[in-house]
């Protein structure tokens, strides 16, 4: 399966966007198969610095996106964007609870692609921080659902796949990013 789609900004900042009529259009004229739910943990009304009205109100959007993407036929992928916080143990309960909830309410739909630390950074490393977070997070969601594919993220904006050769996570439905900026 190769997935071809688009991804929103901040959840927080536009979330007009997330809707079936959006998602549906993508779908028929652009030729999407998928779309990620970029929810940031730290940044402006980001999920984990918001207080709870507007972390209610994220989760609506996350839903609202997830029920919108299957209606339309595509993969989702959640995305929790670490960015400002750039250790994903900065917010790694929050992230636990969250994909947890995640994971129980959606447990049955084959379209859901959970991405738990997108784009680590900040000097944190795969051995010195992703990892453990990664299997912490992973577990959380294997209590719910054991066959949904998982993206971990790894160093320097997820750049630095190089250091999980030969030390990837037992789960066999884990998959690691890799960025690739143009010109860096």
């Amino acid at each position: 399966v190769q997935l071809k789609g688009v991804s929103t900004h901040g959840l927080s900042w536009y979330p007009q966007y997330v809707n079936q009529k959006a998602f549906t259009y993508m779908k028929k004229y652009w030729k999407i198969n998928a779309v990620r739910l970029a929810l940031y943990t730290a940044d402006y009304n980001g999920y984990c610095n918001s207080d709870y009205a507007n972390r209610l109100k994220l989760l609506k959007t996350v839903d609202q996106g997830i029920k919108s993407a299957t209606s339309a036929g595509l993969y989702v992928i959640v995305d929790w964007h670490i960015l400002s916080d750039g250790n994903p143990q900065t917010n790694q309960n929050r992230a636990i609870s969250f994909f947890a909830r995640m994971a129980k309410k959606y447990k049955n739909n084959t379209n859901v692609i959970y991405e738990i630390c997108n784009e680590p950074n900040g000097g944190v490393t795969w051995t010195g921080g992703i990892k453990s977070y990664c299997q912490s997070v992973v577990s959380a969601i294997r209590k719910y659902d054991s066959d949904a594919i998982i993206i971990c993220g790894t160093g320097t904006w997820s750049q630095d796949i190089d250091q999980v050769l030969g030390n990837k996570l037992s789960d066999k439905n884990c998959v690691y990013a890799l960025h690739f900026y143009a010109n860096t």
